[in-house]
């Protein structure tokens, strides 16, 4: 496993960390005991990063890390989340803070999740929503304040909306966060135009989230797959969508060679051949899963030419998830 610093924290974490969103439910049968094996694979083989949520499961995804995390010597870091009061994703500019991350809501859910972690200090807490108008309504940042007063946050994030990269740059000069968690991949290229840049200039950590596309980088969504009952998936990708996922995944066949056996891989070594990128945190339910993606962290990366050949394949699709129009 190779480490990288993750910004002014000064934490050098795994650079394939555990995306905890899937042991929480959702996303197909949940299989506590499977989830538990997958964590304790994860940590045997060098992942000392779990991004989890206060609203994963409704706490579950944080019960199950504190288990696993008990039961490691080594050192984890754990981030998790607090969920907009409203719980409405994306956040919108027009919807004030004092109803998405007023300061009482946001100590009450940290309090909620030092619980369910079984800690008294949450290592990197998180806004799971952003707007970039926060930056003049800083209530959501008094409590942050606060509990890191009381010890019971060392560090602070925000997980920003959905493929809007710039929401962030006002955050990231601003100095009032040390990671800054967003979607980035092949395609999905935007964050490497001005928000990377900005993040290596004031030294933020960068969490990169849906590094596979929800799976469409995998090679494995194709017209004719049937998700399962409990897989928001299912209203996600349509069969016209899977058409053109399985017609472009084809055309990134150029990167599979002797260190890279998957398109999965392949993904993954995109998204940390980026400077900027700390850790890249898949969704990972099995020990299959863990196994195949830990796998990537060899220190091979994508050569300048592919990565020159992959910028061609950025695709602004602007399929909006189930939950962007409640």
């Amino acid at each position: 496993m190779q480490y990288r610093k993750l910004g002014k924290t000064g934490w050098m974490v795994s650079e394939i960390g555990f995306g905890a969103w899937g042991i929480g439910g959702g996303w197909g049968a949940r299989d506590d005991e499977e989830a538990l094996r997958a964590l304790e694979r994860a940590f045997d083989l060098g992942v000392n990063f779990v991004d989890t949520a206060h609203g994963y499961g409704d706490g579950h995804s944080e019960r199950l890390v504190a288990k696993a995390v008990k039961r490691c010597p080594n050192r984890i870091y754990v981030a998790t989340k607090v969920p907009p009061k409203n719980f409405r994703w994306p956040a919108s500019p027009d919807i004030p803070v004092t109803e998405t991350f007023p300061v009482d809501w946001v100590i009450k859910c940290a309090e909620e999740s030092l619980q369910r972690l079984e800690t008294d200090c949450i290592d990197l807490l998180q806004l799971h929503a952003w707007a970039d108008t926060y930056n003049e309504q800083l209530d959501w940042y008094e409590a942050l304040v606060k509990l890191r007063e009381q010890g019971k946050v060392r560090f602070f994030g925000v997980s920003i909306n959905d493929r809007d990269p710039d929401s962030a740059l006002r955050l990231v000069e601003s100095g009032r966060v040390e990671a800054i968690q967003l979607i980035y991949n092949i395609f999905h290229q935007a964050p490497q135009e001005k928000l990377f840049p900005l993040a290596i200039k004031h030294d933020v950590g960068i969490i990169v989230r849906v590094p596979l596309e929800e799976g469409a980088l995998t090679g494995k969504l194709r017209p004719g797959v049937t998700f399962h009952p409990d897989d928001w998936r299912k209203d996600y990708f349509t069969e016209e969508w899977l058409r053109e996922i399985a017609e472009r995944v084809d055309k990134l066949s150029f990167l599979i060679r002797d260190e890279i056996k998957t398109i999965a891989q392949a993904a993954l070594k995109f998204c940390l051949s980026h400077p900027a990128v700390s850790t890249v945190i898949p969704g990972m339910r099995t020990v299959a899963h863990v196994e195949e993606n830990v796998a990537v962290s060899d220190g091979i990366l994508l050569k300048p030419e592919e990565l020159e050949r992959l910028k061609a394949h950025d695709w602004p699709h602007g399929v909006q998830y189930p939950w962007a129009a409640v």
